[in-house]
């Protein structure tokens, strides 16, 4: 088996699962359709992450620590906040783009 063949556990918490659900509730008041694909959207970024999790680039904020977190955009608006430990990506936050992280940390 090659590196390039390697896949990842990825997990989601239980903190990101409830701001998916926040989102796409928030979103399908507007418009059903866009908060179905906002959820399949996610999902699918999400098992992306079982392939090649590294591609998704460092987040910096000074309120972060250095080299923890990384981050997926996704539908040019929403972030997928994760760390990589050994053969596991845990997602721990999904986050609007438009709203700052120092609440994270």
């Amino acid at each position: 088996m090659s590196s390039g063949d390697k896949r990842y556990h990825v997990i989601i918490s239980e903190r990101a699962g409830e701001m998916l659900v926040q989102h796409t509730r928030f979103l399908a008041q507007v418009s059903p359709q866009a908060a179905d694909k906002l959820r399949m959207d996610i999902i699918e970024a999400a098992k992306s992450l079982q392939e090649f999790p590294e591609r998704g680039s460092w987040l910096v904020d000074p309120v972060l620590p250095a080299n923890v977190y990384r981050k997926l955009l996704v539908d040019k608006r929403y972030l997928l906040i994760y760390k990589i430990k050994d053969d596991t990506v845990y997602i721990d936050y999904m986050v609007d783009c438009r709203q700052g992280y120092s609440w994270l940390a």
